[in-house]
């Protein structure tokens, strides 16, 4: 009966468009028409080329730079809202600007709860979103947020590799809480690395608090963007005396010169979801795809299920 009343349509921003379609094949439907019109300043305008009056919509946009990505994702939304959509679902597989999510210093801005309130504003009755750089952020919407986790289709290329002597890794104490739920669900060890930067994006020094002699070790961290600090985990624990190093990250960022340090560093393998679009030469990444993830939860969503089956941990 939902389906009949609130039909569903699925539309993506021109730098996502790759998984808008993607998640529409595992649907079995055919994304939304589309149309964004540039003018010679820079500006663009958004519209839809069919109806969606009474429709249940979903916007298929990730945030990474540069900032276009999120002024398209605005105007989607006012787009929509406009055409009389019955709600409108961002679904933000990379929630950018998510970094400053707290006043740090003084005088800063908080740009996630600035993004929150832009989303809000414009529009958004509902956020489909994965692996927040901060968990808290979800606290920024008065909305409904759907956060996943890209647990669930790491966890499974993991087990794949049959890796002895395994121990996981994070390459900062501030991702311990996610690289401890991976050791708990894996049962094998869990390795710190402390570090101390110069300034942003700059490691200054790095030390390992645990053992990772003869070991096989996976670093864990929700995105690379320079890959400063994790080729420089990498190569701290070949020193200390590890089988090999992996690391994976839901977000690949990888801003230069961040593919030639993975290629040149310790690394045996860097593992990416395609979250965002990875076009860079790396000969050491694997991008795994997050498609039916996001497709299931949409399916879900729609369909007023739960999703927490999706979770394999949080």
């Amino acid at each position: 009966m939902n389906s009949i009343i609130h039909p569903i349509k699925i539309f993506a921003g021109t730098k996502s468009r790759y998984m808008g379609e993607e998640i529409c094949k595992c649907l079995g439907i055919e994304l939304g028409k589309m149309n964004i019109q540039h003018f010679a300043d820079g500006e663009f305008e958004v519209s839809f080329e069919e109806p969606i009056r009474g429709c249940e919509v979903y916007l298929v946009q990730s945030t990474f730079p540069n900032s276009d990505n999120l002024m398209e994702l605005l105007l989607m939304i006012d787009a929509a809202k406009r055409a009389s959509a019955h709600s409108i679902i961002a679904v933000m597989p990379y929630f950018g600007w998510a970094r400053q999510d707290r006043k740090d210093k003084p005088r800063v801005s908080i740009a996630a709860k600035l993004v929150a309130d832009l989303l809000s504003a414009a529009g958004v009755n509902r956020l489909i979103t994965m692996d927040l750089h901060a968990d808290q952020i979800q606290g920024f919407f008065n909305v409904p947020v759907d956060h996943l986790y890209a647990s669930s289709v790491f966890i499974p290329y993991i087990q794949s590799l049959k890796l002895d002597d395994m121990v996981i890794a994070t390459p900062d104490v501030g991702g311990a809480k996610r690289a401890n739920s991976y050791a708990k669900y894996l049962d094998v060890p869990l390795v710190l690395c402390h570090k101390q930067r110069a300034k942003a994006n700059v490691v200054e020094t790095m030390t390992v608090i645990g053992d990772v002699e003869g070991k096989n070790v996976i670093l864990i961290d929700d995105m690379v963007d320079t890959a400063g600090t994790i080729a420089k985990a990498a190569d701290l624990m070949m020193s200390k005396g590890a089988k090999s190093v992996r690391a994976l990250a839901s977000h690949a960022i990888m801003s230069d010169p961040a593919s030639q340090r993975v290629d040149e560093s310790g690394l045996t393998e860097m593992m990416f979801t395609n979250s965002i679009p990875f076009t860079k030469d790396c000969k050491k990444a694997t991008v795994i795809s997050v498609a039916q993830l996001f497709a299931d939860t949409i399916n879900r969503v729609h369909n007023n299920q739960s999703i927490s089956s999706q979770y394999i941990f949080k």
